[in-house]
């Protein structure tokens, strides 16, 4: 029987999180098996690396939302062996076996083929944050122009990171990034960002339902209480792009910064993107990838998984983190 390495969470007999030499995966109808060259850690796979992420549907499984490999067996003549390709989002890592295994096999209406200007590595350097990112640029950049001002939230975090480096290498220059961490506050200049400031500058104890006008594009990765303080300074006609929740789920508003203001918030889901879709923004990201050269990425064995996980949930955790398999 052939096995590979898989890092594996069980619930039973009790919660364990460790890697383990399991049987490689055997593809089923619609499906191809790859061999996983590069991972990555998101906030994602931290949640389902904890007994109480609610991340993971069911038990054992192998997290890892992200992958870049190589097709070693398939039945479908457009993705055939040895094709380079690469996996975000659906239900990779969550409701099926994800990225942190040798090998994986994935359902072939998943797979994007790795455009050509762009390596494995890059790709799970990318992942679903870069990716995630880019679907908030555009939301953001379709309603601004690069002189007006941008505020990016979680600006420390994979996805603020990457929104930064990319509105940067899309010429907007006022760019205020949101970061608790005053150790972050150089890397953050570095991406792009002309301002950095802590979460409390933008918090009031008496917030008002509409207040001085000071951005004209958001991309908020937090959520909850700061969020709510950030709409009623949106701009008239601005764009607030939501792509995260790691300061709660609840939003408490009013209706006047839409309806007197004009403002529009747009959801961001980099789960479930259309396949045109995915493939065109994946093709853009390949096409120009500046924005990498400045990031902070860090490579890490499957065995140094967990520890990434637990600064992650911890806060302590900055940049981008990809697992080399």
């Amino acid at each position: 029987m052939k096995t590979c390495k898989a890092l594996v969470v069980r619930n039973e007999p009790v919660f364990s999180v460790a890697v383990e030499s399991i049987p490689r995966p055997e593809p089923g109808p619609g499906e191809v098996l790859l061999q996983i060259q590069w991972s990555a850690v998101n906030y994602k796979d931290a949640l389902a690396l904890s007994e109480k992420g609610g991340v993971i549907r069911n038990y054992p499984m192998t997290p890892g939302i992200d992958l870049a490999g190589i097709v070693v067996e398939s039945r479908d003549s457009a993705f055939p062996a040895g094709l380079p390709v690469l996996v975000t989002g659906y239900g990779l890592g969550v409701s099926r076996p994800g990225g942190l295994s040798d090998f994986q096999a994935v359902p072939v209406d998943w797979l994007v083929p790795l455009p050509t200007n762009l390596s494995p590595r890059e790709a799970a350097t990318i992942g679903t944050a870069g990716f995630t990112a880019a679907l908030a640029v555009r939301a953001v950049t379709a309603k601004t122009t690069p002189e007006q001002t941008i505020l990016v939230t979680g600006a420390s975090g994979g996805v603020g990171s990457f929104a930064i480096a990319l509105l940067a290498q899309l010429g907007y220059k006022n760019i205020t990034a949101v970061s608790r961490k005053p150790e972050a506050v150089k890397q953050l200049t570095e991406l792009g960002a002309n301002r950095v400031i802590r979460p409390e500058e933008l918090l009031s104890d008496q917030p008002r339902p509409l207040s001085k006008q000071l951005f004209h594009g958001v991309i908020d990765t937090v959520g909850g209480d700061l969020l709510a303080q950030i709409l009623p300074a949106v701009y008239y006609g601005g764009v607030a792009a939501l792509c995260g929740n790691a300061g709660g789920i609840k939003l408490t508003t009013t209706v006047l910064p839409f309806i007197l203001r004009g403002i529009t918030l747009s959801g961001i889901d980099s789960v479930n993107v259309p396949m045109t879709l995915r493939r065109a923004v994946w093709q853009e990201l390949a096409d120009d990838l500046h924005f990498l050269q400045q990031l902070s990425v860090t490579e890490i064995a499957l065995a140094d998984v967990p520890a990434t996980a637990q600064a992650l949930l911890a806060g302590s955790h900055s940049g981008r983190t990809i697992v080399k398999l």
